[in-house]
């Protein structure tokens, strides 16, 4: 029997600079959801995925930002705590954005947090959108501010420079026994998967009205005779007001939302299911902690 590897990778990074997808990428599947929105990813969601002989976990944290609510400071607490727990880091950054003030301030705080015996790998993502003298200038810069172990220039949405990502992770984690199932890609219980992808079709279908005053959680999940599943979600929402935008005029934003949500989860989960979707007006969800559990966020990081 080869000598096995397991560990966990942190993807650490601005808002959108490419974690989910990288995330989704590198296991082959769609764990982690992506939108074109800045903090989608809300509870650090682990992809597993398999290279040789080695097993990587990766942990895709919320984007890091300046917090300004307690939902914010407990996403942010979250992002560093993968970070701590993790076997390597990988610092995502846009290759068109450069090196911002988001960038430097996580730059310092790297040089706070991590261990001695953690290895930090930089990948600068997106690369097709900048000329080649560009990348090198940048990934320069990098170097002189932080003494990556490696740089690895990619695009996650295209592909390029993933596999070499991959390889060259595998051969740094711990020696030791797989973590999970050879089958298993996400440890996030099926119901949260859930609940994410019925809050990124919202996301993608609501645009700029209700970017992050909504959370989705899966109530119930019945198992059915015939191999289906039934599974029952509520939206919640902060006002009146906001209800009446999920639900759309004669209920068709909603319709179209569970319409999406119940295809990609039919193609996840590969058999039928029926989804059932209720809006619920809850004033002060984001000053409770059971919404912040079921997020798989610590509301107490909120403080």
């Amino acid at each position: 029997m080869a000598d096995t590897r397991a560990g966990f990778v942190a993807l650490i990074g601005e808002p959108n600079a490419g974690k989910s997808t990288l995330t989704n990428r590198m296991v082959g599947a769609k764990v982690s959801i992506v939108t074109h929105k800045v903090q989608t990813t809300r509870a650090r969601i682990r992809g597993v995925a398999l290279e040789g002989d080695s097993q990587i976990v990766f942990v895709d944290t919320p984007g890091l930002f300046r917090p300004r609510r307690r939902l914010d400071r407990a996403m942010v607490a979250a992002a560093w705590g993968g970070a701590a727990d993790a076997d390597i880091v990988v610092l995502l950054i846009e290759a068109h954005r450069g090196i911002t003030d988001g960038v430097n301030a996580i730059i310092d705080a790297l040089n706070e947090r991590v261990t001695p015996n953690q290895t930090v790998a930089l990948a600068i993502n997106k690369i097709d959108r900048v000329k080649a003298e560009v990348l090198l200038d940048l990934s320069a810069k990098l170097n002189e501010a932080y003494p990556f172990a490696q740089t690895f220039m990619i695009s996650a949405e295209r592909g390029y420079g993933v596999d070499d990502l991959r390889e060259w992770l595998a051969e740094r984690l711990p020696e030791g026994p797989w973590l999970y199932p050879e089958d298993q890609i996400a440890d996030l219980p099926m119901r949260m998967i859930a609940a994410e992808m019925t809050r990124e079709k919202l996301t993608l279908r609501l645009h700029q009205e209700l970017p992050y005053q909504l959370t989705v959680e899966t109530e119930k999940w019945e198992e059915r005779k015939d191999g289906s599943a039934r599974i029952d979600q509520i939206i919640y929402v902060a006002r009146d007001g906001h209800k009446g935008i999920v639900l759309g005029n004669k209920g068709e934003t909603i319709k179209a939302v569970s319409k999406a949500a119940r295809e990609e989860l039919e193609t996840f989960l590969d058999r039928k299911v029926h989804l059932f979707l209720q809006v619920k007006v809850r004033p002060n969800w984001l000053e409770e902690s059971e919404r912040y559990s079921e997020m798989g966020l610590d509301f107490r990081d909120g403080n």
